[in-house]
């Protein structure tokens, strides 16, 4: 489950992921905030991730579907990604993986939010 985090600095979206990611959290909540910042001309993203997080199949398949609808067709539009999380792996991921994403991605501790959130939003 995804929800809004409603407390974002200006021009920013942010969201907590508390449980299983799901294909509709994805086409629900995501893509469509996701859809008008790229439209808008500038996404700055701020994902908190807790220790519970999983992914359904259909998380799977959304995320490469907006991937390369947002991502690649709105390249230009991505400005900094924020991921919160002490899951490991993901830290681990975003680490090698990190540079093949649009805009500037960077991690921070679940300690870091308030960080995180100046960091997206400059």
């Amino acid at each position: 489950m995804v929800e809004r985090i409603e407390r974002m600095p200006e021009g920013t979206i942010g969201f907590r992921v508390v449980d299983e990611l799901t294909g509709a959290d994805y086409r629900e909540l995501i893509e469509p905030a996701l859809g008008e910042a790229a439209e808008r001309g500038e996404v700055r993203l701020l994902f908190e991730i807790d220790s519970g997080f999983g992914m359904d199949a259909g998380a799977v398949v959304e995320d490469a579907k907006t991937g390369l609808k947002l991502g690649l067709g709105h390249m230009r539009a991505w400005k900094r990604t924020a991921i919160v999380t002490d899951v490991d792996w993901i830290r681990k991921a975003m680490k090698a993986f990190g540079f093949m994403a649009p805009g500037e991605v960077r991690t921070f501790e679940p300690g870091e939010l308030a960080a995180a959130k100046v960091w997206v939003a400059e």
